[in-house]
């Protein structure tokens, strides 16, 4: 097996993992290249292009980094055979990797001596979602905690500016949501999730019965509500229990479904696994099975 570590290329995270990672190769005899993304959207054609040109080769990728690091490698291997990837933990949010609370996902020896399994994937329009897909509210507090991030405001100030602005603009998002033919709401919606794992934003566990192998989308769709309603939902929706909770129950949609369809008069923001797109209509599926993952060793 053939590895290439995608290191995630941001200036405040490159010395930290280059360091940790040649710590850990040091003592093994393992072939091996790296590549370090230079922007968003970099680790997708790297990965793309690699694979294009070495098509029988077997080959892990090792996504160092976070979530949006995770989603471009597994963006550049979808549809490729003989191609698998891993994951090394860095970055500030690593939501996939929660569903596997039993392993280490900072330890290369162990990830050498992993064992392979298939994930589903979601596919929106031309875009991939190895987690989590958000639209309503919660994809515009990313949307616009990145357009800070660009003028130079990051961390938690710049998230909470991008909160702030949406609590006061975005709580009734235009978005017409059909799950499986169903059409689930007329006009606005607080947000939905479309979730293929339990976990996303870092800290809320959305979709507590997902399963990444199931074939199947994990959809709550929160309604328009008032700010008093909306902190309670939120509180619940942290640690799952806004599925179990009356209250909570009573105020969203949940759903199972193979197939999701938004429509807007207006642009609709998504954001997949940390990253934006933007479209008036998307066209949500799953793809069962679409992904080779090397899970580390427990021991």
């Amino acid at each position: 097996m053939y590895y290439i570590f995608v290191i995630n290329g941001r200036d405040d995270m490159r010395s930290d993992i280059d360091c940790d990672l040649k710590r850990q190769l040091y003592n093994t005899e393992i072939q091996y290249e790296t590549y370090h993304t230079t922007g968003i959207g970099d680790g997708i054609r790297f990965v793309r292009i690699y694979c294009d040109l070495h098509q029988n080769a077997e080959v892990c990728f090792i996504a160092c980094g976070g979530s949006g690091t995770v989603n471009e490698v597994a963006q550049g291997i979808f549809g490729f055979r003989h191609k698998s990837m891993a994951i090394m933990a860095y970055g500030s949010t690593n939501d996939l990797i929660k569903y596997y609370p039993d392993r280490d996902f900072r330890s290369l020896d162990r990830i050498i001596r992993g064992e392979n399994t298939r994930l589903d994937i979601i596919r929106a329009n031309d875009n991939y979602s190895l987690n989590v897909i958000n639209c309503g509210f919660d994809a515009m507090v990313a949307h616009r905690a990145n357009q800070f991030i660009e003028r130079g405001i990051k961390g938690a100030k710049g998230y909470s500016r991008a909160v702030t602005r949406s609590v006061l603009g975005n709580r009734f998002n235009r978005i017409r949501v059909t799950a499986d033919g169903e059409k689930l709401n007329r006009r606005s919606i607080l947000m939905c999730t479309m979730a293929n794992a339990v976990y996303c934003g870092g800290q809320f566990k959305c979709a507590p019965y997902a399963k990444v192998d199931d074939g199947l989308i994990d959809l709550c769709l929160f309604k328009t509500c008032s700010m008093f309603t909306f902190l309670y939902l939120l509180n619940h929706f942290k640690d799952g229990s806004h599925l179990t909770d009356k209250f909570s129950k009573r105020h969203i949609k949940y759903r199972q479904v193979r197939h999701v369809e938004l429509d807007s008069d207006y642009l609709i923001y998504l954001c997949l696994d940390g990253e934006t797109t933007a479209a008036t209509h998307f066209d949500i599926d799953i793809i069962p099975g679409a992904i080779n993952m090397v899970l580390p060793s427990k021991d």
